[in-house]
């Protein structure tokens, strides 16, 4: 089936509307067992995406990879904020994204009027303006932009760290679920990467006494319906 090309239609409502400078945010990592939440902002203005744009998922790692320095000279700016596998255990993944988002907003060199953020719930709130769209990194072209931008660093990153753990095969899973990175917890336990509150620890009974509970509770409180949901969400 071929894939849909995004366009720029989100963008020019919100220009109709007032807003001059519009950024798209897309996050990585929500889901993985280590390593940081990833979150990109792209500001693409109206010019024609480079060929083959689409959500990072969508693409092979080649892919990814041969278009991310492209998209990083072709974009008007954009930017990168994590939250650490800390953050994320201490405040709960929704805030983590948040903080994430935060520190990629401020660190673009422009201020955005706008923010179109993948997906139907915003986690990022005021005082910025914010549309979500869902399916947003496959039909925006900013959001597309910092889909790929940000899974590619992100994927690097991992990379890096994992050459301190080559068993746990991070350059490969990204920190995400797969049978090498189980086998490699159920034998050695996690690294100083591993988000410590995730239950795949309940799984692994030599290093469940490691499971760190949540200091900072989210709005709901740390025991509260949204936290389980939130867990339940992400395939906990």
């Amino acid at each position: 089936m071929p894939i849909v090309p995004p366009t720029h239609s989100v963008e020019r409502s919100l220009r109709r509307a007032g807003a001059k400078i519009v950024v798209g945010l897309d996050e990585v990592g929500r889901g993985a067992w280590a390593g940081p939440v990833t979150v990109g902002a792209a500001v693409t203005g109206l010019r024609r995406p480079p060929e083959g744009l689409t959500d990072s998922k969508l693409l092979t790692g080649l892919r990814r990879e041969a278009l991310a320095p492209v998209l990083a000279d072709w974009v008007t700016a954009y930017a990168l904020g994590h939250a650490s596998a800390l953050e994320c255990d201490e405040l709960g993944m929704t805030a983590a994204l948040r903080l994430a988002a935060v520190r990629a907003l401020e660190a673009l060199p422009v201020e955005p009027d706008a923010v179109i953020l993948d997906g139907k719930h915003d986690y990022l709130g005021g005082p910025w303006r914010v549309r979500t769209v869902i399916k947003g990194d496959q039909s925006c072209v900013c959001v597309s932009a910092a889909s790929v931008l940000a899974k590619v660093h992100r994927d690097g990153l991992m990379a890096d760290l994992g050459e301190a753990h080559p068993e746990f095969g991070f350059a490969d899973n990204a920190g995400y679920p797969s049978p090498v990175h189980r086998a490699a917890l159920e034998e050695l336990g996690p690294t100083e990467h591993h988000r410590l509150s995730w239950s795949y620890l309940d799984g692994l009974p030599r290093w469940r006494h490691l499971k760190r509970t949540r200091t900072v509770p989210g709005p709901g409180g740390a025991g509260s319906a949204e936290s389980v949901g939130e867990q339940l969400a992400l395939g906990f």
